[in-house]
Formats: structure tokens, C-alpha cells, sequence
């Protein structure tokens, strides 16, 4: 068969979703060697085409190809681009996150990745430009999608909430990570520690700064503290020029007086995430809504303690535990951080209880699950 698929976003600074098709790409190369496959970017700068092939280690591979279609933007590659590509490609099957290209042929099969339906839950977040948008092509997307790819089990259940569908039309392929606990040598982990200026004792947040992370309450949490544990700061790992920038975290800051306390440290590259995850106290995911949590994932994976909101995603990652709190409750987070803070046990005891979970998720297996449903299509058209 031939498969193309979306890879757009391999690239660029790596948040969830581009993770996820990164990772899954290079396990689909490590793993098929029977099928054809086309790759599928929109960009013809030389040196991310380079990147690209270097991070899928594509050299050698004779089965996986390549292609840039050059687009302006996401509606020239939707309109224009995509259905230019399929006129002149047969393609057996093609796979995608969330939008769909306005025009597929009848013949292809489409599996749609989508990771979290946030923008029908809390709507207030989203530009309201971006709501038309996704209100119109999302339910098309999902109608014409002949599997669709849900990240969690919470997930699978939200699209079926809020789209009436089927469930069986819908697979559950979880989410993993690529971080190993390296050995580094000090005077390395040093240089990391200097690169993002990181303070000696931290709390650690790293993820997007969109208002769904609820950043502003475990500042809020942190301000209620900070003077039992002076020594101890505030870290948020993000990029804080990213359009859904939520203003409501600079406000916390100022009206706690907390600009000598959190620290902001932009987008940490991929190569220094481990030592970043290391050198923390403990980590905290306060998010309202995700729909899967791939940052939680990566620090219990260091052997970090976490603290997370008490939402589906997070306990399918977690399971049972001490882990958990409400996700606009202050008072509640700021006693666990105080006491994760002052106390080593509390501090061990969440760590390997994290830990014990990491090994239920793994790319391999996850993108096996792919290629068999990319395969079951070949099987059902030889019956």
C-alpha cells in the first residue's frame, strides 16, 4: 500500500502534538518495511528538510519518501496543495491530525489523529475566529475519517460526547516519550543549569502558557507559600511569545509580587529536558483540560515528583495516588507544594510511585497499533 502522511509540524519546537508525529514516524520506519510511504511537509527550506531527514534518520530507507509541497499557510496547503497532491498520487491511505484537505479521493482511507477536544469544552479560550474554523472543518474531518485516533481513553469519550459518533470508529493509541535518564558528567548538567539560568531549588512547570494549563493558580499556590520556603522558586517553561499566551499569568506575577520569584525560561530544547526535569523539586501540571499530558509522562520519567490536577488524562497516566488536586483549588495545591518542598520522604514516595507507571507507554508499541490499523484496511479490501 501507499501511505502518506501529515508531517508538518516535524521541525519545529516540539510541544505535544509534534512529538507525537515525530515519534510515531520514526517508529513506523523503524517497523514497515512492506508498504510505501510519502512524507508529506510544507516547507522547502534546506536546512529543516535536513533536520527532518536527520531526526527520521531516513537515509537508507527505500520505502519512505520525502515530499515538500511548498504552501503559504494552512489554507493554501488545505485547498490548494492537498488536493493537487492527490490528483496526481494514488494514495491507498492518508493520515493527518484534526483538518482534513478539502478534497480526498473516495478510494483513499483517511485516520485522523486528534488529540483533545478542548475547543468545545472551554470555548472562552479559544480566538473566536479559530472556533468558526475548527466548528465547521472538525465535524467534516471526523465524518470522512474512516478511523479516528484518539490519545486517551478520555479523549475517545469526548469525541464521542461531542460528536455522536461510534465508538468502535475510534482506536485509543497512547501517547509516550523519547527521555532516558542519561548519565551527564556535572560540568554538562552544570551548562544547562547555566543556559536557562535556573535557580537552585525550584518548582517546575513546562508546557504550553495557553489559559487551559491554569498556570495562574499554581501561581497563586506558590504565592501563598513563598515565604515558608524563601529558598525555593518559581519555574515556567514555555514560550511566552506563542499566540495563545495567557495574559492572566503576568497578571498573577504582578499582583502577588512575585517578579524576582518566577522565572521564565522559554522553550527548553529536547537534548536539555532531562536535567531540567532533574534539577526540580517537584514538577506540577495544573491544567483544566489535556487529552493526554506528555510533560507528566516525561518527568516521572526522571524520577521527578509530581503534582497534577485531578483530571482524566493525568489518571490514566498516574493510576491511584497521592498525585492529585482539584484544578482551581489554591489552598489545596499550595499544602501539597509546601509539603513536597520541606519534606524528602513525601518528595521519594511520589517519585517512585510516578515511576512504577512509566513502562505502561511506549512508541513501539503504540506505532505497531498504527501500522495494524493502516493494515486492516488491506486486509478488508482482500476479502
Amino acid at each position: 500500500m501507499k501511505i502518506a502522511i501529515d508531517i508538518r509540524n516535524i521541525g519545529k519546537q516540539r510541544t505535544g502534538s509534534e512529538v507525537v508525529v515525530l515519534e510515531l514516524t520514526k517508529r513506523l520506519l523503524a517497523l514497515d518495511r512492506e508498504n510505501d510511504y510519502l512524507l508529506l511537509t510544507d516547507t522547502d527550506n534546506s536546512e529543516v528538510l535536513a533536520n527532518i531527514r536527520r531526526d527520521l534518520n531516513l537515509k537508507d530507507k527505500k520505502n519512505f519518501q520525502l515530499l515538500s509541497l511548498k504552501a503559504k499557510n494552512k489554507f493554501v496547503w488545505s485547498a490548494w496543495t492537498m488536493p493537487k497532491f492527490f490528483l496526481k498520487n494514488k494514495v491507498d491511505i492518508f493520515h493527518t491530525e484534526y483538518i482534513l484537505p478539502l478534497f480526498i479521493p473516495k478510494k483513499t482511507k483517511v485516520v485522523t489523529h486528534i488529540h483533545d477536544v478542548s475547543f468545545k469544552v472551554y470555548r472562552e479560550f479559544i480566538l473566536k475566529k479559530d472556533l468558526i474554523f475548527l466548528d465547521i472543518l472538525i465535524p467534516r474531518s471526523i465524518k470522512r475519517s474512516d478511523k479516528i485516533i484518539a490519545v486517551s481513553r478520555f479523549t475517545k469519550d469526548e469525541i464521542v460526547k461531542y460528536y455522536k459518533i461510534e465508538p468502535e470508529k475510534i482506536e485509543v493509541v497512547f501517547n509516550s516519550i523519547n527521555l532516558e535518564q542519561e548519565t551527564v558528567s556535572d560540568e554538562h548538567r552544570q551548562k544547562i543549569i547555566e543556559k536557562y539560568a535556573l535557580p537552585e531549588k525550584f518548582i517546575l512547570y513546562l508546557g504550553t502558557l495557553q489559559p487551559r494549563k491554569n498556570i495562574p493558580t499554581l501561581i497563586e499556590a506558590y504565592a501563598k507559600i513563598r515565604s515558608r520556603i524563601p529558598e525555593v522558586k518559581l519555574v515556567l517553561a514555555g514560550n511566552p511569545q506563542a499566540h495563545n499566551f495567557d495574559q492572566k499569568i503576568s497578571e498573577a506575577v504582578k499582583r502577588n509580587n512575585l517578579e524576582k520569584e518566577v522565572f521564565f525560561i522559554g522553550y527548553v530544547d529536547t537534548p536539555d529536558k532531562a536535567i531540567v526535569y532533574q534539577a526540580t523539586e517537584v514538577f506540577v501540571f495544573p491544567s483544566f483540560y489535556e487529552g493526554f499530558g506528555i510533560p507528566v509522562l516525561e518527568a516521572i520519567s526522571q524520577e521527578v515528583a509530581v503534582l497534577v490536577s485531578d483530571i482524566g488524562p493525568h489518571r490514566e497516566i498516574l493510576g491511584e495516588g497521592n498525585f492529585y488536586f482539584p484544578p482551581g483549588e489554591v489552598d489545596i495545591l499550595a499544602d501539597k507544594l509546601y509539603t513536597v518542598c520541606v519534606n524528602q520522604d513525601e518528595q521519594k514516595r511520589l517519585s517512585r510511585a510516578g515511576l512504577e507507571r512509566v513502562n505502561l507507554f511506549s512508541w513501539e508499541k503504540s506505532a505497531q497499533q498504527m501500522l495494524d490499523i493502516f493494515n486492516s484496511f488491506n486486509q478488508k479490501n482482500s476479502l
